[in-house]
């Protein structure tokens, strides 16, 4: 039967609440504060399969549109997703899609690091609507900035989630 399993809503509800707790790790210099949001989304999209991580990310993005203060500086509802953080708020979605498309394997980083060129293009073209700026102009404000953080953060979010699997496998293999 493929029905829904235990485990898997279990880690789901784990990695929104891991997500929901990193997000609020931030430093608000500017109207796109620095997170370590990147970690956190990275983690999800390699550790967990690719229908667990869409439902994972699914999920934190829908309690955060209800109202729900999830997002960065404790934040929830509508407005934040049409504030100038909205863009990389809708760029989740491909980065961990994109790291949970072949997440056990190298090539994983390189899918991974297409999300997160994808996300800080949604949050650009956003940034530039919202605050009527040009492409180049909210590329330098925005993005350059933060994108090598993001790229280490995703590079540790891939060794992390392998740990995890290792530790987690001979934790589950001892108690057989």
């Amino acid at each position: 039967m493929n029905g829904l399993k235990i485990r898997d809503v279990t880690e789901c509800a784990i990695f929104v609440a891991i997500l929901t707790v990193i997000s609020q790790i931030s430093l608000p210099i500017a109207l796109v504060p620095i997170t370590i949001q990147v970690l956190a989304l990275s983690l999800i999209g390699y550790y967990l399969s690719i229908k667990k991580a869409s439902a994972t990310i699914f999920v934190y993005l829908l309690l955060g549109l209800v109202g729900v203060p999830v997002f960065s500086s404790l934040q929830g509802g509508i407005q934040v997703l049409l504030s100038y953080t909205g863009g990389f708020i809708l760029g989740f979605i491909p980065l961990v899609l994109l790291c949970s498309v072949c997440n056990r394997k190298r090539i994983g980083i390189l899918l991974g690091i297409l999300g997160l060129i994808i996300c800080h293009t949604l949050g650009i073209l956003w940034y530039s609507y919202i605050a009527q700026l040009s492409i180049l102009n909210s590329f330098l404000v925005i993005s350059l900035p933060y994108f090598a953080k993001d790229l280490v953060l995703l590079i540790l979010g891939y060794f992390i989630a392998r740990l995890i699997e290792k530790k987690t496998k001979m934790t589950i293999d001892k108690s057989f």
